[in-house]
């Protein structure tokens, strides 16, 4: 059985960017503490992950399912610099030797490199290359809550968690381009979706939960 540490993968807006964009800011997908997410770097990564799904098996499929990639995408975007700047406020860090063991691990679990890459671009649309990115902010999440003595295994820790990086949330000034919709300050995610900050890496409650188990 997984446990939630082994397996933890995939969690203020000022009005600066108008509906066609601002010519303060022209190519912005959104600004987080006045630092730009770009068009061109949001496209970047959408297009990393619709490559590797028309490459995969059933990848037609996983591409219909996935309708909502770039606000998806964006979203986690923003929640990777929510997360450096909590793990910078609570003085977590997580080096490249834990993500490569536990890289490992999630790898032996699934049964080799490519089912774990299959598994998480079908569960979380995460393209191969962003992999170690995904186990890194996910370690940091883990380690924030460790560092505020919360259990996100609990609704009540849940909570505490989400309260926790909402606060960092909140300092950053995150200002989302309107095509992409609106920022949810209390939620800290892009108004309308539901990603939790911890979430399997190996996809397997996904597939437990399809399954009906």
């Amino acid at each position: 059985m997984l446990t939630l540490s082994a397996s933890a993968a995939l969690l203020v807006a000022a009005p600066l960017l108008s509906a066609c964009g601002n010519d303060a800011h022209p190519g912005a997908a959104a600004l987080v503490e006045g630092n730009r997410i770009t068009m061109g770097q949001l496209q970047s990564r959408v297009g990393a992950v619709r490559d590797a799904q028309r490459g995969a098996p059933q990848g037609e499929q996983m591409i219909k399912q996935t309708g909502q990639l770039t606000r998806a995408t964006l979203d986690g975007m923003i929640r990777e610099r929510i997360v450096e700047k909590a793990a910078r406020d609570s003085d977590v860090k997580v080096s490249r030797r834990e993500v490569q063991q536990l890289r490992s691990q999630l790898e032996q679990q699934a049964g080799g490199h490519k089912q774990l890459e299959n598994t998480l671009l079908r569960q979380q649309a995460v393209a191969p290359d962003e992999i170690d990115d995904r186990i890194r902010m996910q370690l940091r999440v883990e380690k924030i809550a460790k560092a505020a003595d919360i259990d996100p295994r609990s609704p009540e820790g849940n909570q505490r968690l989400n309260a926790e990086l909402a606060k960092a949330s909140k300092a950053m000034k995150i200002d989302v381009n309107p095509r992409y919709g609106k920022w949810d300050t209390g939620r800290s995610t892009l108004a309308g979706a539901k990603t939790p900050w911890l979430r399997d890496l190996t996809g397997a409650a996904a597939d437990r939960q399809q399954q009906g188990v």
